[in-house]
């Protein structure tokens, strides 16, 4: 990843606004959210999804692995790999079959679980807790100089 940018999210209504944000401009592709547990990447993920157009709940994929979405004609799978034991068994649940699909978002949660089965980002987003769990520091990595400079613009205004 070239580029990289540093926010620092003082509440909820901070990743709330940075999703929306990110909304805006990204509406295909590969995000991988990395954070411990309780960083706040499902947090994230459920505010961007309805700040794409989601109406609905959005829940948790730690069980199931995925949770489809379609919103505005967009396919969205928000993948969450945590209770994922072998790389392997992503070819068995049929990850092919998601990947397959066109211009659709793809947001990976414990991503280093997946291994070569899922795709190398098109942004890192790195989520971590401060101390006291009250703040958080996101970086945001990417090679695409155009969404770079678009995003920096956005977030440092």
């Amino acid at each position: 990843m070239q580029y990289s940018l540093s926010l620092q999210l003082n509440s909820e209504d901070d990743t709330q606004q940075f999703a929306q944000h990110l909304a805006n401009f990204v509406q295909s592709g590969v995000i991988y959210l990395i954070g411990d547990l309780g960083a706040g990447k499902t947090t994230f993920t459920r505010y961007l999804l309805q700040h794409m157009g989601h109406q609905g709940a959005v829940k948790s994929p730690t069980y199931t692995l995925v949770e489809p979405y379609k919103i505005n004609n967009n396919e969205i799978f928000h993948f969450d790999l945590y209770r994922l034991n072998d790389p392997y068994e992503l070819e068995l649940m049929g990850i092919r079959d998601y990947l397959e699909v066109p211009n659709a978002l793809f947001l990976f949660e414990w991503p280093s679980k997946g291994g070569d089965e899922i795709p190398q980002a098109d942004l890192v987003i790195n989520i971590e807790k401060s101390e006291d769990d009250l703040q958080r520091f996101v970086t945001l990595s990417l090679n695409d100089e155009n969404l770079y400079q678009v995003l920096k613009e956005t977030l440092e205004s």
